[in-house]
């Protein structure tokens, strides 16, 4: 692999896939949180339309959404879609229904009594969510969400389909004009690894820092 087949090809694309990653771990967590949230909430109505989101969304193929996005949206709605946007909304959606569940799972974990602590002390829904359950239940999301993320990530490789220039499809043009396929899919391995790695460091810092502001510290047995 020449350098500068890498300098035009390949470093570009981890660029796209960085920011693939971000954007759709931005709408991700924002879809997750809006969805999770609602999921706990006091309405049958407003949990039965979350949970509807939440299984649609887990239920179908973010490949094929991401497709659906790109082609037939236009032709029923007028709304064309680039393939960057049309990848981030695809998997901030899919990847939100997931981390939906992970945050209605951390609320509900939240002790009743600290609940009942908020009721007393006479706080509206929005400050007991706000002051009590997500200080608590935002450590205990983080170690599932760094999973999720990490998925998210490699699932960054299908937007490569719709011919977005991130790290896979600039492994396949490397590979079309050198004809190497061990050398250059080899590489983009050790790249997914080296961005994974980060990231999953980058969460286990921010799960010590949430922690540590609730008064948990980690042990010398538990930490990482």
């Amino acid at each position: 692999m020449t350098a500068g087949l890498w300098t035009h090809w390949v470093l570009p694309g981890i660029w796209i896939t960085v920011q693939l990653t971000l954007y759709s771990a931005a709408l991700a967590t924002a879809v997750a949180f809006a969805v999770g949230t609602a999921r706990t909430h006091s309405s049958r109505f407003v949990r039965f339309l979350a949970g509807l989101y939440t299984e649609i969304f887990r239920g179908t193929s973010a490949l094929v959404l991401m497709f659906w996005l790109f082609f037939v949206m236009p032709s029923l709605f007028g709304w064309a879609l680039v393939p960057m946007w049309a990848a981030v909304l695809a998997l901030g959606l899919s990847y939100g229904a997931y981390g939906a569940e992970v945050v209605r799972g951390a609320l509900n974990s939240v002790a009743p009594a600290q609940r009942e602590a908020g009721i007393a002390l006479n706080f509206s829904p929005w400050q007991r969510m706000r002051l009590i359950l997500l200080p608590q239940a935002v450590p205990e999301m983080i170690p599932p969400f760094s999973n999720l993320l990490i998925e998210l990530l490699k699932g960054t490789a299908l937007v490569s389909l719709l011919g977005v220039a991130d790290v896979s499809f600039a492994a396949y043009l490397v590979r079309l004009a050198t004809q190497d396929s061990a050398r250059i899919y080899s590489v983009t391995l050790v790249i997914y690894f080296v961005l994974a790695f980060v990231l999953a460091r980058g969460m286990r810092a921010l799960e010590r820092r949430t922690k540590v502001g609730i008064g948990i510290t980690a042990t010398p047995g538990g930490a990482r």
